[in-house]
């Protein structure tokens, strides 16, 4: 007879062998004995905790931590990141990608300025209220900050319950997500919410990880269904990823004068309010110097003429692949470049001394363009106007 589906409701989880104050005791004793130094955990501040749980998604821990910690040097308290323009931000932002978080960050410290004198709030309502604030995020704040007895589910803990309890459908599915919603709210030690939370995921993180999982070092091991079943490294269960579309896309890096021209994107466009080198896409049967032409003038109404090249760069977002090829160009013969601009696809222009590249935030690509130019031994012949090869 096949098994029944598994029913999370805390009489079931314990019929199926799930000892919850076990469960409890060996987590937290675990954790109190392995849990990572980490610069928010010392504090608990709830500016700080704020900050690391929007930093920390989609980031990888040691990324985290380091921008963190350049974070909080430059905006100390939720006053300073208030009084921080956008550019600032998205600088400090850099290499994160997911920039909308970074919006999102200034805009919920105007709403703690403006709505709770500049007190982070306590409560779990206000916290959701905050923009970019989620479900699991305003857990993960209202228990680590205040130890408010809520659950906090991230991917961490939903491959941490759907091993230990077995769950053997998609875990994107609605109703896997409820079921995994009440597991945890069930498990949950309310006295110790904040502890109890950030051990488990802590235990996704450092033992239950997606590949080989660390069973025998796991605490919770002898109350897992999984390893007891051998279906561990069949869960969770996930549906197939998206496909992997991949862009090719050429840029220029136009000198003049001595300086160099950059654009800000729109905000309603892809990367809104980075800077970046003008160029796009390349279409069917194009040369990336071809492009290069064609987006200029689309973008500035400039004609330039190509360059030698300056690197290619491969970057990530999502289930995007780009590779981005940078070149150096020039105006083409009697263009000023300075009067002739056109903002048709951007909200601002600027044209800035090379060393004052590093003050503005760009997409990954462009950014690391940037770090090829600046270390590029020709660059000192073509802001002089001389032909390089």
């Amino acid at each position: 007879m096949p098994r029944k589906s598994f029913v999370l409701t805390a009489p079931r989880a314990l019929a199926e062998g799930l000892d919850i104050p076990a469960f409890r005791a060996r987590l937290l004793d675990w954790f109190a004995a392995s849990a990572r130094d980490l610069p928010w955990r010392r504090s608990l501040d709830p500016y700080h905790v704020w900050l690391s749980e929007i930093m920390l998604q989609q980031t990888q821990m040691e990324r985290g931590v380091a921008y963190f910690t350049r974070f909080i040097a430059r905006f100390p308290d939720i006053a300073a990141l208030d009084a921080a323009s956008e550019d600032e931000v998205l600088k400090l932002w850099e290499g994160l990608g997911y920039y909308s978080r970074a919006r999102n960050l200034r805009r919920a410290a105007r709403v703690v300025m403006e709505r709770h004198g500049g007190v982070f709030p306590r409560g779990l309502a206000e916290i959701r209220a905050l923009p970019g604030v989620g479900p699991y995020t305003a857990g993960a704040i209202a228990s680590v900050a205040f130890n408010a007895a809520v659950p906090a589910v991230d991917a961490n803990v939903v491959r941490v319950l759907a091993r230990v309890l077995d769950i053997d459908a998609p875990v994107s599915a609605p109703a896997v997500k409820r079921r995994i919603a009440a597991a945890a709210a069930d498990l949950l030690d309310r006295e110790h919410a904040r502890a109890f939370n950030q051990a488990l995921m802590e235990l996704g993180a450092l033992v239950c990880r997606p590949r080989k999982p660390e069973c025998p070092a796991c605490p919770i091991a002898g109350l897992c269904l999984g390893l007891a079943r051998g279906t561990t490294q069949w869960r969770p269960v996930l549906k197939p990823g998206p496909e992997i579309i991949r862009i090719n896309m050429a840029c220029g890096v136009l000198a003049w004068d001595g300086r160099i021209y950059i654009q800000k994107r729109r905000n309603n466009d892809v990367w809104p309010g980075l800077w970046e080198f003008p160029g796009g896409v390349m279409e069917s049967g194009e040369q990336p110097e071809e492009t290069l032409v064609r987006e200029y003038m689309e973008e500035t109404g400039l004609a330039v003429a190509p360059g030698p090249a300056i690197g290619m760069l491969r970057s990530s977002y999502t289930r995007y692949r780009i590779t981005l090829r940078g070149f150096f160009c020039a105006a083409a013969p009697g263009v000023d470049p300075v009067a002739e601009h056109r903002l048709n696809e951007a909200d601002e222009a600027r044209f800035v001394e090379p060393r004052e590249l590093t003050r503005f935030a760009f997409p990954s690509g462009h950014a690391r363009l940037v770090t090829k130019l600046l270390t590029d031994l020709r660059l000192s012949a073509f802001l002089a106007g001389e032909r390089i090869g």
